[in-house]
Parts: C-alpha cells; sequence; structure tokens
C-alpha cells in the first residue's frame, strides 16, 4: 500500500494525459471534505465542507479547507460538484465563492436549494447546474456522470469523472439501505455497468470501514421512537443534524400518531426543514408543524421541539437549553432524544450536555441506551460487496481518520485490489493517475484555516495555543514605568492577575526580584522596552514556576516617561 511521508515535497508538472487528484480535505478527519481534479490544465472540486470546532480549538467557529494551493488558479476552476448537503460537504462552499463568485455548482435539487439558502446570507447568487441520477454533464474536460446513493440525506449522488486518463468513481457519503425511507436505492446496477466499462481509481467512503457487518435500516428507527413517545410524560424535545431530513420525517410520523404539535428551534433546522417540504422530500400533515411562539398555549403532553445541538456544539438550542441559557427550560419529565452518532472528538461536550439535561430532571435518550440513530455510511460488509461489484483498478479510501482508511483499504485488499494500487493519502497528498496507475507524486499546502467570528484565516495555532493558555492557565499583567533616558523605575511594578487562582498578595515576595533585575539592567544601558518586557516575563514567568508549578500567561507592560 502507498503512503504519504512527511519530507514529501511539492508535486512535479503534471504528466501529459495524467489525471492529479488532491484532496484538501476530508482524509484524517471526520469533515472538512474537498477534493481537486486536474486535468489538461483544468480543474474540477468534488465538495467543499467544513470542519466543527474542538475544545483544543477555543473561540473558532469553523475550520475550512486551505485553498491556497488554488487560489492563483481560480479561473481554471470548471465547477464545484457537490454530492449531498451535510455541512460537512457544502458548508465551505460560500467562502470559496467569496473568492470567485461565478464558479458553477453542480448537484441535486436539494443539494443546490440548502447551498442557494446558505449563499443568500452571504448575499451571493451562484451559477447552478441541477442535476440528478442518471444524468451525464461534460464540464470542460471531465464527462461526470451522476449515480444514485443512499444516505442519511435525500439525493444525495456519488459521480464517475471520465478523462482520457481514465474513469475515477468518487462515492461521497453512502451506504446500501435496501429499505430506505424515500425508496430510493444505492444504484448497484449502475456501479456494476461503470465497473464493466472499467474503473481505474476508486474513491470511497470509509467512515464505518471498522464496524462489521450491515449498516441497520433507518426504519428500524420507527418502533423505538414510537415507545418513546408512548412513555413521555411531558414535552418531547429532539436534537437532530438540521439536514437530517430522513430522521425528521420519522420524527413528525410519531408525534401525528400520537397526538402533538411540532416546532422547529433553531435558524438552521427551521431554514432547511423549510426547503425540504416546499420540495416534497419532507412530508408533513396539516397543522402539525406550528410557530415555536404558540407552544405556550399547548399541554406539554402535546408538545415536541426539533432543534439543533446534537453534538454539544456550545451555542446550539440544545447546549444552551442544558445551560440554562434559552427560553426553554428544561423541567422534570421532559424527554430528551439525540437522535445522532457522536462525532469523534465530540465526546466530552455530548455528555456534558447529557448531564446538564439530566440535572434538570430530564429524561435523555440517546444512542447510548436506545436505538435512536443508524449511521448513514457503509459498514465493512457493505463495502466489501460494493468493491466486489465495481473491481476498482486502483483504490484510495477518503472521508474518515487514518484508522478508518486504514481498515477501509485493508477491506479492498481483501477483496482483490493489489497493494501497490491501494493509495492511502491524507490532506495535501497529491496522487497523480497515469497510464493506469495511480501514485503519490508530492504534498501541497492543506492546513487548518479557521473561522472566527468574520475573520478567515486570521487567527493561527499561535492565537489558538495562547487562547489554551489564558483558558487553563490565566494571565498575570505587570505594569512598569521607567525613565527613558536612564531605563530607571519611576513607577510599579504593578502586579495583578486574572484565572491564574494565584491571590494578588502573593505578588509582593517577587516584586523585589522585578526591581531588582530592571535596576541592574538600567546600569547596563540597557533602556528599549522592549527588551525590559522580555526581562520582566522570564523573571516573574520563573517565580510563578518554581513557586506554584503553573505556566500563565505573562503580559509585562514598560512604559516610559
Amino acid at each position: 500500500m502507498s503512503h504519504p511521508h512527511p519530507e514529501l515535497g511539492p508535486p512535479p508538472p503534471l504528466p501529459e494525459g495524467g489525471l492529479r487528484v488532491t484532496p484538501l480535505g476530508g482524509l484524517g478527519e471526520i469533515g472538512r471534505n474537498m477534493t481537486v481534479f486536474e486535468y489538461g490544465g483544468r480543474l474540477l472540486i468534488v465538495d467543499c465542507g467544513v470542519l466543527f470546532p474542538e475544545e483544543e480549538q477555543p473561540g473558532i467557529d469553523l475550520i475550512l479547507p486551505d485553498f491556497s494551493s488554488i487560489r492563483d488558479r481560480l479561473d481554471d476552476i470548471e465547477g464545484i460538484v457537490l454530492t449531498h448537503g451535510h455541512e460537512d460537504h457544502i458548508g465551505g462552499v460560500p467562502f470559496l465563492l467569496r473568492e470567485k463568485p461565478d464558479i458553477p455548482l453542480i448537484g441535486s435539487k436539494l443539494t443546490l436549494a440548502l447551498i442557494e439558502a446558505k449563499l443568500q446570507e452571504h448575499r451571493i447568487r451562484p451559477y447552478t447546474l441541477e442535476v440528478a441520477e442518471g444524468n451525464r454533464e461534460r464540464v470542460g474536460p471531465f464527462d461526470c456522470e451522476f449515480i444514485a446513493v443512499n444516505h442519511s440525506i435525500p439525493d444525495a449522488l456519488a459521480v464517475a469523472i471520465r478523462t482520457p486518463a481514465g474513469m475515477v468513481v468518487h462515492t461521497g457519503d453512502f451506504k446500501m439501505d435496501q429499505l430506505p425511507l424515500d425508496n430510493r436505492l444505492t444504484d448497484l446496477h449502475a456501479f456494476a455497468r461503470l465497473s464493466e466499462e472499467g474503473i481505474d481509481l476508486l474513491l470511497t467512503d470509509s467512515t464505518n470501514a471498522e464496524v462489521p457487518g450491515f449498516t441497520p435500516h433507518e426504519r428500524d428507527i420507527s418502533n423505538v421512537l414510537r415507545q418513546v413517545f408512548a412513555g413521555a410524560r411531558k414535552r418531547i424535545i429532539v436534537a437532530s443534524f438540521a439536514s437530517h431530513v430522513h430522521r425528521i420525517q420519522q420524527i413528525l410520523d410519531a408525534a401525528h400518531e400520537y397526538g402533538r404539535r411540532v416546532a422547529f428551534v433553531g435558524r438552521s433546522m427551521v431554514r432547511n426543514m423549510g426547503i425540504a417540504r416546499d420540495l416534497g422530500y419532507l412530508k408533513v400533515p396539516p397543522g402539525l408543524v406550528v410557530d415555536v411562539k404558540t407552544l405556550d398555549d399547548l399541554p406539554d403532553h402535546e408538545v415536541v421541539l426539533v432543534c439543533t445541538g446534537s453534538q454539544g456544539e456550545p451555542m446550539a438550542a440544545l447546549s444552551r437549553m442544558a445551560n440554562r441559557d434559552h427560553q426553554i427550560r428544561i423541567v422534570d419529565g421532559d424527554t430528551v432524544i439525540l437522535a445522532s452518532s457522536l462525532i469523534p472528538g465530540n465526546e466530552n461536550a455530548v455528555y456534558r450536555v447529557i448531564n446538564g439535561l439530566t440535572r434538570w430532571g430530564a429524561n435523555v435518550v440517546h444512542k447510548g441506551n436506545a436505538k435512536v440513530h443508524v449511521s448513514g455510511h457503509a459498514s465493512a460488509g457493505e463495502l466489501l460487496y460494493f468493491y466486489n461489484i465495481c473491481r476498482p483498478r486502483n483504490l484510495m479510501p477518503v472521508h474518515g481518520e487514518w484508522r478508518h482508511l486504514r481498515a477501509n483499504a485493508e477491506l479492498g485488499a481483501l477483496t482483490g485490489v493489489p497493494h501497490d494500487r491501494i493509495v492511502i493519502a491524507e490532506d495535501g497528498v497529491v496522487v497523480d493517475l497515469v497510464e493506469g496507475k495511480a501514485k503519490i507524486s508530492g504534498k501541497v499546502q492543506a492546513g487548518y484555516v479557521y473561522v472566527d467570528g468574520l475573520s478567515v484565516g486570521d487567527v493561527g495555532e499561535p492565537a489558538l495555543k495562547d487562547r489554551k493558555i489564558l483558558g487553563d492557565e490565566g494571565i498575570i499583567s505587570v505594569f512598569v514605568v521607567v525613565d527613558s533616558s536612564t531605563g530607571k523605575i519611576t513607577g510599579g511594578p504593578h502586579i495583578q492577575a486574572r484565572g491564574s487562582g494565584i491571590e494578588d498578595s502573593v505578588f509582593a515576595d517577587v516584586i523585589p526580584k522585578i526591581t531588582e533585575v530592571l535596576e541592574r539592567s538600567a546600569q547596563d544601558g540597557v533602556v528599549e522596552p522592549h527588551q525590559l518586557q522580555q526581562l520582566v516575563r522570564r523573571t516573574l514567568g520563573k517565580w510563578v514556576s518554581d513557586s506554584y508549578r503553573r505556566r500563565p500567561m505573562i503580559l509585562p507592560v514598560v512604559v516610559e516617561v
């Protein structure tokens, strides 16, 4: 199996007649999915998603793919193919279109409707091409055929990309549910047909490659939801992804059966479910959905609230309810259903929310204690079945952490894909398909780009490190006034601590040490404020470390007069 090397350099020019594949996100992580295909000097992008921050990224709202490797080639982009409407596949599109608004977006009806609504908030009116399964479109030198796949959102598509270098198939996210709620099966016949033609490179969803067997049917959840609804005494609050139309449909069906009304809470949930209803993907009985403001007029046993926050996101509705920071107050006897999986890295945040809700008396139903979620991704049994249908000449696992990618690669090898034709790459690693063989040829920059409020890319790792220090250890500020000509102290030092757990009164012990250091530096003729600040930082930092074994941020301020 081919794998990246940490010392990989920039890739050489693409050989004539070759196809270049560059993943800029989604490999080695769950989210931020984006892959760039290059042929004949032209580019085609498949997906452009976001990654949600973890605890060690305080203050960050979103994490984007790094566009730097294509920034000077935006005019070469023929289009962006969007496989489906989840945030980890479409959330980065507004940020790329800010740089070039006329890049065409290609996707299914629901996917385009979701991204168009998102782009409206960014005041971007995109060029779009709506496609459906079975369609075949020429996008520059790329001949794209779209194939129906089943996922946890309607209208998901895989794409077969034909070029003179060969045919590449990108599955997007998929599973092979044989009893889908919308009766839209993964089109195995189409994949078998492509296999007969010859799949030169297969990029496959790896998320559940470690999970044995087959992913359960989505409709298996219905009976469990009915049981929860039947036993609920007061309000039912459901947290789900704002784009999980199938899951919300089952909630609506259960609410209708048990005589409850449903209100959507949260801007993205209200927007997405409105789109899904208007396009016919969500079947809503008349009078079932009401405005959240009318809920006060209904008895608790007739109320269902559907909100965001299933991943413990701090600002989402459910987290705010758990923290008593939301207009909806959790009371004893409420039932809360977390109808989603745990994205790796979010476990602590989710359990914190569960504990908060339980504290206020809620009965919390989640994947750990009831079957209220099934995955949207193919498990190992389905992947084996899929590989035996596709028989790819080269394989490149995508969409997953390292353990998922390796497990997926092993499955491919078990079905007969030669080890030297399985490429395990990571973000930024360039893979070239030349004369029928895929191999790694180099690496481009593909780091994290942080979104913090209106700032995109301005916050880097040093700033995050400072934020973590501030959060973990606090800050100690030192204020000193010195004579600009002699460097002698004329005021201070004044020391103040915040969040460090150290009382201000104890700094009387270190003030003589700082004074001594500054007096000595004045005698040596050191008067430059920056040098004096460094002396103060080192002296105070060493004293705090020796005395308290702590490393707070030291902020020295030296003012000249």
